[in-house]
Protein backbone atom coordinates (compact mmCIF):
# COMPACT_ATOMS: atom_id res chain seq x y z
CA UNK A 1 0.00 0.00 0.00
CA UNK A 2 2.89 2.25 0.75
CA UNK A 3 4.83 1.67 -2.39
CA UNK A 4 1.45 2.45 -4.42
CA UNK A 5 0.95 5.64 -2.29
CA UNK A 6 4.37 6.37 -3.45
CA UNK A 7 4.48 6.40 -6.89
CA UNK A 8 1.44 7.73 -7.24
CA UNK A 9 2.95 10.77 -5.55
CA UNK A 10 5.37 11.33 -8.05
CA UNK A 11 3.49 10.38 -10.55
CA UNK A 12 1.05 13.59 -9.56
CA UNK A 13 4.74 15.22 -9.20
CA UNK A 14 5.70 14.20 -13.12
CA UNK A 15 2.10 15.61 -14.46
CA UNK A 16 3.14 19.10 -12.07
CA UNK A 17 6.28 18.91 -13.85
CA UNK A 18 5.10 18.40 -17.40
CA UNK A 19 2.19 20.85 -16.39
CA UNK A 20 4.35 23.84 -15.54
CA UNK A 21 6.62 23.40 -18.62
CA UNK A 22 3.53 23.80 -20.78
CA UNK A 23 2.10 26.80 -19.44
CA UNK A 24 5.44 28.12 -19.98
CA UNK A 25 5.42 27.69 -23.35
CA UNK A 26 1.67 28.74 -23.72
CA UNK A 27 3.15 32.26 -24.54
CA UNK A 28 4.68 31.10 -27.65
CA UNK A 29 1.46 29.41 -29.29
CA UNK A 30 -0.92 31.67 -31.43
CA UNK A 31 -3.89 31.77 -33.15
CA UNK A 32 -5.01 34.07 -35.60
CA UNK A 33 -9.08 34.67 -36.22
CA UNK A 34 -10.39 36.74 -38.94
CA UNK A 35 -13.19 38.96 -40.21
CA UNK A 36 -14.60 40.81 -43.05
CA UNK A 37 -13.16 38.69 -45.78
CA UNK A 38 -9.65 38.91 -43.88
CA UNK A 39 -9.76 42.70 -43.44
CA UNK A 40 -9.73 42.32 -39.85
CA UNK A 41 -7.16 40.09 -38.40
CA UNK A 42 -6.55 39.47 -34.51
CA UNK A 43 -3.53 37.05 -33.07
CA UNK A 44 -3.61 36.05 -29.70
CA UNK A 45 -1.34 33.59 -27.62
CA UNK A 46 -1.78 30.73 -25.29
CA UNK A 47 -2.41 32.61 -22.51
CA UNK A 48 -5.54 34.17 -23.74
CA UNK A 49 -3.97 37.59 -24.19
CA UNK A 50 -4.27 40.02 -27.61
CA UNK A 51 -0.75 40.38 -28.93
CA UNK A 52 -1.45 41.77 -32.70
CA UNK A 53 -4.73 43.57 -34.61
CA UNK A 54 -4.43 44.18 -38.21
CA UNK A 55 -6.72 46.27 -39.90
CA UNK A 56 -6.62 47.08 -43.88
CA UNK A 57 -6.57 50.92 -44.75
CA UNK A 58 -10.33 49.72 -46.69
CA UNK A 59 -12.07 48.79 -43.40
CA UNK A 60 -11.43 51.69 -41.24
CA UNK A 61 -14.40 54.15 -42.69
CA UNK A 62 -14.74 56.70 -39.55
CA UNK A 63 -18.41 57.27 -40.54
CA UNK A 64 -19.35 53.41 -39.78
CA UNK A 65 -17.37 52.31 -36.63
CA UNK A 66 -19.27 50.23 -35.05
CA UNK A 67 -18.73 47.81 -38.14
CA UNK A 68 -15.01 48.13 -37.76
CA UNK A 69 -15.54 47.41 -33.79
CA UNK A 70 -18.15 44.39 -34.37
CA UNK A 71 -15.43 43.19 -37.25
CA UNK A 72 -12.87 43.33 -34.67
CA UNK A 73 -14.65 41.76 -31.78
CA UNK A 74 -15.54 39.07 -34.32
CA UNK A 75 -12.01 38.75 -34.96
CA UNK A 76 -10.56 38.33 -31.07
CA UNK A 77 -13.26 35.63 -30.70
CA UNK A 78 -12.57 33.67 -33.48
CA UNK A 79 -8.61 33.60 -32.30
CA UNK A 80 -9.84 33.22 -29.01
CA UNK A 81 -11.66 30.07 -29.63
CA UNK A 82 -8.92 28.47 -32.23
CA UNK A 83 -6.17 28.93 -29.00
CA UNK A 84 -8.54 27.56 -26.85
CA UNK A 85 -8.70 24.36 -28.70
CA UNK A 86 -4.49 24.03 -29.36
CA UNK A 87 -4.55 24.79 -25.60
CA UNK A 88 -6.48 22.06 -24.39
CA UNK A 89 -4.95 19.71 -27.11
CA UNK A 90 -1.68 20.39 -25.74
CA UNK A 91 -2.88 20.22 -21.94
CA UNK A 92 -4.82 16.71 -22.52
CA UNK A 93 -0.99 15.33 -23.89
CA UNK A 94 -0.15 16.01 -20.76
CA UNK A 95 -3.22 14.85 -18.63
CA UNK A 96 -3.92 12.18 -20.75
CA UNK A 97 -7.54 13.76 -21.21
CA UNK A 98 -8.26 14.42 -17.87
CA UNK A 99 -10.06 17.52 -17.13
CA UNK A 100 -8.48 19.72 -13.94
CA UNK A 101 -10.50 22.37 -13.17
CA UNK A 102 -8.62 25.86 -13.91
CA UNK A 103 -5.98 24.41 -16.28
CA UNK A 104 -7.82 25.08 -19.24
Amino acid sequence: MKNNMQAMLRQVQQMQARLAKVQEELDEVTAEGQAGGGMVTATVNGKNRVVGIKLEKEVVDPNDIEMLQDLISAAVNTALDKVSELVSEKMSGVTGGMKIPGMF
